[in-house]
């Protein structure tokens, strides 16, 4: 093992596996998979997913197999359920840095898996059971390997070939075409433009081709043994064409909608991003700068697949995820050219002078960790399920490593700001975890289910309005009924035997009055929706707005 990586490796495990199992799995697209695979331990059936015991055609099998193996091995859990995704994010940062050390050299390569191990976008996905980080993973792979198998005239490409290959296969299998398309979207035209005599044999292509077949295309080939056209046809044309040319899924965005994504997800590197590319950008435009060929490599490995997306109808944040790490190391290779030492004619190692860019950019990037700790603290009230100390310490910790990075940044140690940077990020993300993201005890969908489940209530029929309508049967095991539609509550309660339902109190009181009718309460329980805040709610906290009220009926 590389010396550099002892460090990065230490950063990725606080920034994704500290505090892993905290936090309940939320009621958003985490709990599709973290219960599908909790249905497919329990079932046996490991080629079909379900949730809430109903077939699910949506996706791909490969995560949710990684995840029911982990059930089967630890159990079913929080932690277990975001293994893999959290998994990922550490490939993520060891495929960085392997790519700045290999096209530049070590230093690049260090600071390139810092930046991906401490980003505020593979933070938050990494921390969910969710396919997208481990396909972002896959896909760097692929186009990685495929670089070096086609353009760095490796003297045994072969092993290259397959390694991309089964990225590939795997990245199929884990979400679809697009684990192909972005590989080849990337590096067909990149190869083509660099015009390198291509070091492959007609052998490396047909087995690359084989190992593709065989790793990526059985389970689909089972599923239409299994059922016909009907998977098929729901995934391929509907959660693929449909979704990508068409607003079945959402409304249409506006082109510009992925430029505030990836800035985001880049915190709190996106200042020193800003400060150290708008100069070259500029003189790159005005043509007193052209681009070396790997950095135009590595500006055309991020752009391509934000052109793919940009284009599409149906965007969604986390699809932008793989443009983060030739990001990272574009980034990273600033930072370096303006901190290095070089020597003199007589050999003397000169330092550099302090970059503006750097100061202004670390100062910037330390004020931002100075307000994420602010936003932290007035966001207490709402944090219910988290105990004060933890919040108010986190916020403390969150605003004292900003300053830390500020200090740096204007003091003589300025070319340690990078790594002042990466310090202050992976603290300020665990210390965000434990104060705000997780408590020590149950969240409100964990007390709920246990109520559920309590003897008198768990035989019964369980139905849920407006609330709870992903996450609830994860931590019940029953048959869920989502109720949409006051019509659909109402045939609900008219069962003749005894039903129950969760949903928002608001709610409850507008129905009950809107029908002339009152249902037997049997709990309440407080509720902030954590994965539903936004700015807004940081910026402006309110109780009554934010924190609402959920409550268990049943109709006798």
């Amino acid at each position: 093992m590389r010396p550099s990586t002892i460090p990065l490796l230490l950063l990725a495990v606080l920034t994704f596996f500290v505090g892993l199992g905290r936090g309940a799995i939320t009621d958003s697209d985490e709990a599709f998979y973290a219960e599908a695979a909790r249905e497919m331990v329990e079932s046996g059936d490991w080629l079909t997913p379900h949730y809430n015991y109903e077939a699910r055609f949506q996706k791909p099998i490969l995560y949710y197999w990684l995840t029911a193996a982990t059930y089967a091995v630890t159990g079913a859990g929080e932690a277990s359920a975001r293994l893999w995704s959290a998994a990922s994010g550490v490939g993520l940062v060891l495929l960085a840095a392997a790519c700045g050390r290999r096209w530049f050299d070590e230093s690049i390569g260090l600071v390139a898996g810092g930046i991906v191990a401490t980003n505020f976008g593979y933070f938050a996905i990494a921390r969910m059971a969710l396919p997208d980080l481990p396909l972002a993973f896959l896909i760097s792979l692929a186009i990685f390997a495929a670089f070096i198998a086609t353009l760095d005239q490796e003297r045994r490409p072969r092993r290259w070939v397959l390694l991309s290959a089964l990225a590939m296969g795997l990245a199929f299998l884990m979400k679809g075409p697009v684990g192909v398309i972005l590989p080849a979207l990337v590096v067909v035209p990149i190869v083509l433009l660099e015009r390198h005599a291509l070091n492959l044999s007609t052998a490396d292509v047909i087995l690359g081709a084989l190992v593709f077949l065989i790793v990526g295309v059985p389970w689909y080939a089972a599923m239409w043994a299994a059922h016909g056209t009907a998977y098929l046809e729901s995934f391929f044309v509907g959660d693929n064409i449909e979704r990508f040319a068409t607003e079945r899924f959402n409304d249409a965005r506006p082109w510009w909608f992925y430029l505030p994504i990836i800035a985001g997800g880049l915190l709190p590197w996106t200042p020193l991003a800003v400060t150290c590319w708008i100069g070259p950008a500029w003189q790159f435009l005005t043509r007193r700068r052209d681009l070396g060929t790997l950095d135009l490599r590595l500006l055309l490995w991020a752009s391509l697949p934000l052109l793919f997306y940009t284009v599409s109808v149906g965007k969604q944040p986390r699809y932008v995820l793989p443009v983060l790490p030739p990001l990272a190391v574009l980034l990273a290779g600033s930072l370096v050219e303006r901190t290095r030492e070089w020597r003199s004619l007589d050999g003397a190692r000169v330092r550099p002078r302090p970059s503006g860019a750097i100061v202004v950019g670390g100062l910037t990037s330390g004020a931002l960790l100075v307000g994420l700790g602010a936003l932290l603290f007035r966001a207490q009230p709402l944090l219910i399920n988290v105990a004060d100390a933890f919040t108010l310490g986190g916020a403390a910790v969150t605003a004292l490593a900003g300053v830390a990075v500020m200090i740096v940044a204007l003091s003589p140690a300025w070319r340690a700001t990078a790594g002042a940077l990466a310090v202050a990020g992976a603290v300020s993300l665990v210390a965000f975890q434990f104060g705000a993201l997780s408590g020590s005890g149950d969240d409100t969908v964990q007390q709920v289910a246990r109520v559920v489940r309590a003897e008198g209530v768990g035989h019964e029929e369980v139905g849920s309005y407006r609330v709870f309508v992903r996450n609830l049967v994860f931590y019940t095991g029953l048959e869920q009924v989502d109720l949409i539609t006051d019509e659909q509550l109402t045939g609900f309660l008219a069962s003749p035997n005894r039903v129950v339902v969760v949903l928002p109190d608001q709610e409850l009181r507008r129905y009950e009055a809107e029908r002339g009718t009152t249902l037997r309460r049997l709990a309440s329980w407080p509720y902030f929706n954590e994965s539903g805040a936004r700015l807004r709610t940081l910026l402006w906290p309110a109780l009554a707005r934010d924190v609402q009220t959920v409550v268990l009926v049943s109709n006798r």
